[in-house]
């Protein structure tokens, strides 16, 4: 009872309830004045405020991804940071819930300020003279990260209270969220929820443990004396109290919290991922705007075989590489591209994309010969063919790899043993420079050495071709003979193909031949049609093969292009192409057999077909020799550079041949103009300039001269 012996259960009486009454309505008053003064003044400084610019904040990390979403590859953005894209529908539920209780657990109802975590702020303020809690709400912490500044004060703090309340009138709840699981600091270069839960713990952030989900929820509040990589204990400290705090509010378990507790952290960064390495960066190239890029490749079968080509090439030797490529015959999808054995090793040139190279294929080229002959009605797979010590030209006698000779053979057993001599043989009767033609129409970019017209060598390797247009010439025979254009992208679409390499029977001719040449060891036969290479000098090793629906295309050797001693396609490149195969975790399927082709033997073929009978003559006379126009000479021919030659009747240029035996058929830059059984004859040039002019005759004998037309 109080001392003054009044009874505190009865009433005030009247006098003092009416100076009570008038007290609170004074006060009320007053703190409706000053609401409303503070509401004019935030209003007035809201409007003295230049527009809100989110084009900074909404930069991101180019991605590139594989056909099914996987990440293969991001790229830093243009200042150096790695922001990936994210939403909150990407990422674990768990670890929303621990960062709306944590951080904001009033964030679905304030509309962007929270007046009772204001009021609070403001109360310890007028108390202490100093800010101590900042009543800061998610919005307001998506206005800091969209417009960061260093001060702490009650007009950086006004700031961020304007801009939360505009970020929510114009994102909405969910856009904000958006913003700040793309933006949040998580130390170093490292933004956002998806890039710290890549480099923290190698994965996305769609599925996270519980303690995972904690320790990204804090990092955010002090990013760099809490990272795990440098503050490991400061980071578990943190982690436990966002942990304490979700136990608290229902989102987990004693148990659950307990579990997560004893979970280590992560006490350093792990790289981002690097799939497809050179495909990335070619797509990014070609579309430098995209933010998404979506490849056609598998990003299972990538990672395997980008394993696969760095044991092999580690097993080879040093500074040796390995490329491989893997399409998909229905369409040309690229489902795999190792384009090296180690994107970053500097001591095999890992970045260096080897499908793009041009090298020589070696006897990689021999089935397109094969083809071209039995398509001619020149040879059938069982035509006999001789396999004996010939002279081709006054200077050309190939020999086999094993410098033995196998007599007569049929075609079949000629190319399944790649034997050289048949195949100059059949490139004779086709002839190199139609050949050439043929390759390039199909959309192959061959190239000769110094421009030189083709001659009979270009059928064991005398030219340069990428892996790529070797792997879509190989994919053609699998396909009929026609060759697809590729597609890189999964939004690609299929065309019809423009480029045939082959006739539909000749390519099954050829697809049946490859499927019975010999294995490598410890493979099995008959499963695949491959045909391997060895280029001059031992420099590169190839192997190509396919089945019905794939088409897998290796190559060994030094990026740089030295000879490595013991680099031959069978040893080196098949059991690669094997192997490459059977991670493709498919059974191969031969290429169906067309309708009209003939299967019998020798004896029952048409008596033309049954032996190839060469019928260019040997000619011990001189060899063959361009007499005019001289190399290097300039010849004014009066004509302009945007002459139009013979569309004008321009001017002719004679060509002069010596030696060689007819017909002669005349190149200009590669190009057939003319053929004919003289040894004179005139050509019309098309303007002004320089031409590369080759002569070649019947048995594959040529001479080139460059000179300039004025």
């Amino acid at each position: 009872m109080p001392h003054d012996g009044s009874d505190p259960s009865r009433p005030a009486p009247p006098r003092a309830r009416r100076i009570g009454s008038r007290l609170a309505f004074g006060a009320a008053a007053l703190g409706l004045s000053l609401l409303a003064a503070g509401v004019g003044a935030l209003w007035r400084f809201a409007d003295a405020l230049p527009p809100l610019d989110l084009s900074p904040a909404e930069a991101r990390s180019t991605v590139v991804l594989d056909r099914a979403g996987t990440l293969l590859r991001p790229f830093a953005t243009a200042d150096g940071r790695w922001r990936l894209p994210v939403t909150a529908e990407t990422v674990d539920p768990r670890y929303r819930a621990m960062l709306l209780a944590f951080e904001d657990h009033r964030f679905a109802d304030h509309p962007g300020i929270d007046p009772a975590a204001v009021l609070r702020a403001a109360l310890q303020w007028l108390v202490r003279g100093h800010i101590v809690s900042g009543a800061s709400t998610l919005s307001m912490q998506v206005a800091r990260l969209v417009e960061p500044r260093r001060e702490r004060s009650l007009a950086a703090k006004l700031r961020q209270m304007v801009r939360a309340v505009a970020l929510e009138r114009r994102l909405g709840k969910s856009g904000l969220l958006d913003l700040y699981l793309a933006l949040a600091p998580y130390g170093g270069p490292l933004e956002g929820v998806r890039a710290a839960s890549i480099a923290y713990f190698g994965r996305e952030p769609v599925r996270l443990t519980a303690a995972q989900a904690a320790l990204l929820v804090a990092l955010p509040q002090s990013p760099e004396t809490r990272r795990p990589d440098r503050f490991a204990d400061r980071a578990r400290a943190a982690r436990d109290r966002v942990l304490a705090v979700a136990q608290a509010r229902g989102i987990l378990t004693a148990a659950e919290a307990e579990a997560a507790r004893a979970e280590p952290v992560p006490t350093a960064r792990r790289p981002f991922p690097m799939l497809a390495a050179h495909a990335a960066e070619e797509a990014v190239a070609a579309d430098p705007e995209a933010a998404t890029i979506r490849l056609a490749i598998d990003g299972r079968l990538q990672e395997r075989l980008e394993a696969l080509a760095a044991e092999r090439a580690a097993a080879a030797g040093p500074d040796l590489s390995a490329a491989i490529l893997v399409l998909d015959n229905r369409d040309g999808r690229v489902l795999a591209q190792v384009g090296s054995a180690g994107y970053l090793d500097p001591s095999r040139r890992g970045a260096i994309d080897m499908t793009l190279a041009v090298r020589s294929p070696g006897s990689a080229l021999k089935p397109f010969v094969y083809a071209m002959a039995f398509a001619d009605g020149l040879a059938h797979p069982e035509t006999l063919l001789e396999d004996r010590p010939a002279r081709f030209s006054a200077s050309y006698a190939p020999e086999n790899f094993d410098l033995t000779f196998q007599g007569t053979v049929t075609a079949r057993r000629a190319l399944q043993l790649s034997l050289n001599v048949p195949a100059v043989e059949l490139m004779d009767a086709v002839g190199p420079a139609r050949f050439i033609a043929r390759l390039r129409a199909a959309g192959a970019g061959i190239q000769l050495p110094r421009e030189a017209a083709p001659g009979l060598p270009v059928a064991l390797g005398g030219l340069g071709i990428t892996l790529t247009d070797l792997a879509r010439l190989y994919a053609g025979l699998a396909r009929g003979g026609a060759v697809p254009d590729l597609l890189r992208r999964a939004d690609g679409v299929a065309a019809e193909s423009r480029h045939r390499v082959a006739e539909p029977v000749a390519a099954w001719y050829v697809a049946d031949i490859l499927r019975g040449t010999p294995p490598p060891e410890n493979a099995l036969p008959n499963r695949i049609a491959y045909k391997t290479g060895t280029s001059y000098g031992y420099r590169d090793a190839w192997a190509a093969g396919f089945d019905r629906h794939v088409t897998v295309v290796v190559w060994a050797g030094r990026p740089d292009g030295a000879a490595v001693p013991g680099l031959v396609g069978r040893t080196v490149a098949a059991p690669l192409l094997f192997d490459a195969f059977a991670r493709l975790g498919i059974e191969p399927e031969p290429v169906p057999q067309p309708r009209d082709a003939l299967v019998v033997g020798t004896g029952r073929l048409p008596p033309p077909l049954q032996h190839l009978r060469r019928e260019a003559a040997e000619t011990a006379g001189p060899a063959l020799r361009i007499a005019y126009p001289p190399d290097g000479a300039r010849i004014d021919l009066g004509l302009d550079a945007d002459a139009h030659g013979a569309a004008d009747g321009g001017p002719g240029l004679a060509l002069k041949a010596l030696g060689g035996v007819p017909p002669l058929t005349w190149l200009v830059d590669g190009q057939p103009v003319i053929q004919t059984p003289r040894r004179r004859a005139e050509w019309v040039p098309g303007g002004a300039g320089f031409a590369r002019i080759s002569v070649l005759d019947a048995t594959g004998a040529s001479d080139s001269v460059s000179v300039r037309l004025e």
